[in-house]
């Protein structure tokens, strides 16, 4: 079960990519970068990574993201992602960046995408992983800051697809960004957000009402308001679950204590996703395997999982059709 739920193809579209930094190449771009690092070794990193909520992995996130500078810096920091996704069977990828956590410390909106686009164009030549890239609106800045996000994106329309907000949760309600989800959804960004991991449910209700997402970011607390379940069972509205994130933040005390299950069983159309997973200890296919262990999941549930994965996505309907017959063809090779 555990090769199954490795190997299975999967689309994966809850990462954040500043969340694939890994310490060795952390200290890598810092050398080339000319900048001290308050770390002795990466093995001293990686101790660090002691999370007691959502805050406190995101001021660490925010200090590792500095040594981000240039072009090459994301281009290899994506390409290191997508050779890791690869050998998890991810066949498309939909990926968060954080441009206002880059250019406030003057590194150029241009170099950040170039280099992703860069990234995404190998991936797709060398290993046929496809790709989109969904820019996040920091929750914990002001509307104004997003709005003047978005406007230096319109000329990269052609190289992203969405718009996505994340970042510190609690108090930073959805609603707060209304008016620049409007605008994005009118320029043809295709809109998703982070609801429901720290926030209430209340904020799902407001993602979905008020921002108009097609996706829910996270959204486990959804089981709190029994009728909101409902809605997005009915809606076939995704939820984008990072599994192993939530039990490092504290979202659950274990795994085996976990929803995920029990929201799949409710008709849901849940998806399992890595998040930041040189920072929780697992890429995807590392959240699917231990769920699978912890939670008991069957080989249809595994199957299900992955085509959720594919219909939640941002892909076409034949390419999405193509993708869910490769999981049949998969599972019907494994039996």
């Amino acid at each position: 079960m555990d090769s199954f739920a490795r190997g299975i193809p999967k689309a994966e579209l809850h990462v954040h990519i500043e969340g694939t930094l890994e310490p060795e190449l952390m200290f890598e771009m810092a050398r080339r970068n000319g900048l001290p690092l308050r770390f002795a070794s990466a093995a001293a990193v990686r101790r660090a990574y002691r999370f007691s909520d959502l805050q406190s992995f995101l001021d660490i996130y925010y200090e590792g993201a500095r040594v981000l500078r240039t072009q090459t810096d994301f281009r290899d920091l994506a390409r290191a992602y997508f050779q890791r996704a690869v050998s998890d069977g991810v066949r498309h990828a939909e990926i968060f960046f954080d441009p206002q956590t880059h250019t406030a410390r003057g590194v150029a909106f241009a170099d950040v995408v170039r280099g992703l686009r860069e990234a995404q164009e190998e991936a797709e030549r060398e290993f046929q992983i496809t790709s989109r890239l969904i820019l996040c609106f920091l929750r914990h800045l002001s509307e104004e800051e997003a709005i003047a996000t978005l406007e230096e994106a319109l000329s990269w329309r052609d190289s992203i697809a969405g718009v996505g907000l994340d970042s510190s949760e609690a108090g930073n309600p959805p609603s707060k960004f209304e008016r620049v989800f409007a605008r994005a959804r009118a320029e043809g960004f295709l809109p998703v957000a982070h609801a429901g991991e720290e926030g209430p449910p209340e904020y799902i209700r407001e993602a979905l009402d008020r921002l108009r997402v097609l996706r829910i970011d996270h959204g486990v607390r959804c089981e709190e308001d029994v009728a909101l379940v409902s809605v997005l069972a009915r809606a076939r509205t995704p939820l984008t679950v990072c599994p192993l994130s939530n039990v490092k933040l504290g979202v659950f005390p274990s795994l085996a204590q976990h929803n995920l299950k029990r929201l799949l069983g409710r008709g849901l159309c849940v998806t399992v996703n890595s998040d930041d997973p040189a920072y929780f200890g697992g890429y995807v296919a590392d959240n699917y395997a231990a769920a699978e262990e912890a939670l008991g999941l069957t080989r249809q549930e595994i199957v299900e999982l992955a085509k959720n994965s594919f219909e939640a996505s941002f892909l076409r309907d034949d390419e999405k059709k193509r993708h869910v017959a490769e999981v049949d063809a998969f599972a019907a090779g494994a039996s």
